[in-house]
């Protein structure tokens, strides 16, 4: 189909167009989730001094092996008691700093005590179990890039740096809305026509989990004036998401009402199974991405584009799609005019498609471990695969 775009092709629209928002300093305990927008740097040597790697006893390594007498005992968290002359040693907790005349430490199960002395049976090496001050990291040196997400192993790093606070790139704030006067809340009753609406609670959740400020609108009916009134508010966003209303039936009114508002459409359908009447739009700074109205088409226009794009504002290095590789279970058939998203689970360490392929079956596709993309051909694709991980 020659009028499609390629997926290709339209993910790079959406990155062309995904500007890293502002920065803003955020106190380490609330960094966890969110995107540094500069690098991040040490404040003090680490480790600040040096230390022992072991509970045992700190000595010089040509005093061994030997007996030696114990003049002193060091806590974590306590001074040095002075420099440690040749032929002594000091008893060391691990974390404790090792004395000026010391250059090693001898585990405790390695020594015999008796009473104020120990005896040390073997050689010691220079620098046994002693880290080095500023081993890890020195002072001024870039602890985390700018770019980084911030993870619990990076919120460690940054805390045992002496570093308080940071600078990340502000909270994405997305509105989402779902369209359509078939839709109903879950828990009201259905009458003749009527459907659950399930998309807006799917993207909200699923941009939740990503750490946006999530605007859900109310359902909008099939009326411009309620189309009109949702999209100029949900505009006021950085990202606008919507379902529904972007084919070309009487009642598909997102796509035009955005242009009157003022979204200037970068693309409309892409040769991509489910998906294709993917609609997308910007005004300013604010993206517009107008998603088809099955849930599972909805799911796989927010992994491909969405997501990428969420992580694009908020400064990451690579944001995606991010393919992994794996191997299918069996073959899958190809589509020859569209790449395919197929719902898939782990079978024995290989991915399998699930039956029910439709983009209405949301509920099978709850049941999915990955999205596996089957590129375009007309020949069955078996082997070394991509895939996206869902949940």
């Amino acid at each position: 189909m020659a009028d499609l775009l390629t997926l290709e092709a339209a993910i790079e629209a959406v990155l062309a167009r995904s500007e890293p928002l502002p920065g803003e300093r955020v106190p380490l305990e609330e960094a966890a989730g969110r995107v540094l927008a500069e690098p991040a740097l040490a404040l003090v040597d680490l480790p600040p001094f040096p230390s022992s790697a072991m509970d045992g006893f700190a000595l010089r390594s040509a005093d061994t092996p030997g007996r030696l007498p114990v003049v002193a005992r060091i806590a974590a968290g306590s001074p040095a008691p002075g420099v440690l002359r040749p032929g002594e040693t000091m008893g060391i907790a691990t974390g404790g700093v090792v004395p000026e005349g010391a250059d090693a430490v001898v585990p405790i199960e390695r020594v015999v005590q008796t009473d104020d002395n120990v005896e040390v049976s073997r050689r010691v090496g220079e620098r046994d179990n002693v880290r080095p001050q500023g081993g890890d990291a020195r002072t001024g040196d870039v602890v985390l890039e700018a770019g980084t997400r911030v993870g619990a192993a990076q919120v460690g790093a940054l805390a045992a740096a002496g570093i308080s606070e940071v600078t990340c790139a502000r909270r994405v704030r997305v509105a989402v809305l779902a369209t359509g006067s078939e839709l109903r809340a879950p828990g009201e009753t259905l009458e003749p026509g009527e459907i659950y609406e399930a998309n807006g609670a799917m993207l909200a959740a699923a941009l939740r989990a990503h750490g946006a400020d999530v605007d859900r609108l109310a359902p909008v009916r099939d009326d411009e004036d309620a189309h009109r009134d949702a999209l100029a508010h949900a505009l006021e966003a950085d990202v606008v998401v919507s379902s529904g209303g972007v084919s070309v039936g009487p009642h598909d009114l997102v796509r035009r009402i955005a242009s009157e508002l003022g979204v200037q459409e970068v693309f409309w359908r892409v040769a991509v199974k489910p998906g294709k009447p993917i609609s997308f739009g910007v005004r300013d700074a604010t993206l517009v991405f107008g998603l088809p109205g099955n849930p599972v088409s909805t799911l796989v226009g927010f992994e491909l584009f969405v997501r990428p794009a969420l992580r694009a504002l908020e400064g990451e290095r690579d944001p995606g799609p991010r393919f992994r590789q794996a191997s299918l279970a069996r073959p899958v058939r190809r589509n020859d005019a569209r790449d395919e998203l197929v719902r898939a689970r782990w079978r024995g360490g290989a991915l399998e498609a699930l039956d029910g392929q439709e983009s209405h079956m949301i509920v099978r596709a709850a049941g999915a471990d990955a999205l596996v993309l089957i590129p375009r051909g007309d020949a069955e694709l078996s082997g070394e695969v991509s895939y996206l991980p869902l949940g």
